[in-house]
């Protein structure tokens, strides 16, 4: 007796979400590995509108992006936070934090249309876990 394992075929929303799924994973894997003590950051979503409703012009958005003071962790470098004279405390912060930083700080990287920052260990100046509402003045 010999057992045949049929292929269901694949619903279109089941198609389009494993192409998806395919294209984050593919994108995910071109981000950079930060090197020695750097760490590599994602800039957090806008809000496109005001408290009051009115749209964002598009320059103020760019001007927001550029000069944000939260960063998101994603990856660090391999020495980061490793020097116990310079963090007698331990790491500032771990992946997956939102932590302030100064304006324009790091190497700024668009990847995929999406901004990113590379910064270095001691540039890290608090951790939040919240961010929303956290603006630059």
């Amino acid at each position: 007796m010999t057992t045949t394992t049929e292929q269901v075929p694949q619903t279109a929303l089941e198609q389009k979400w494993a192409a998806d799924s395919a294209e984050a994973e593919r994108k995910a894997k071109q981000l950079p590995d930060p090197q020695g003590y750097r760490i590599l950051c994602a800039i957090p979503e806008f809000e496109n509108k005001y408290d009051s409703g009115i749209i964002k012009a598009d320059i103020t958005l760019q001007h927001e992006e550029i000069l944000t003071t939260v960063l998101f962790v994603v990856k660090l470098g391999p020495d980061a936070y490793k020097d116990p004279v310079k963090f007698p405390t331990g790491p500032w912060c771990k992946e997956g934090d939102f932590v302030i930083v100064r304006s324009n700080s790091g190497t700024r990287l668009d990847i995929h249309g999406k901004e990113f920052r590379i910064i270095n260990d001691d540039t890290v100046e608090a951790v939040v876990e919240d961010p929303r509402g956290i603006r630059r003045k």
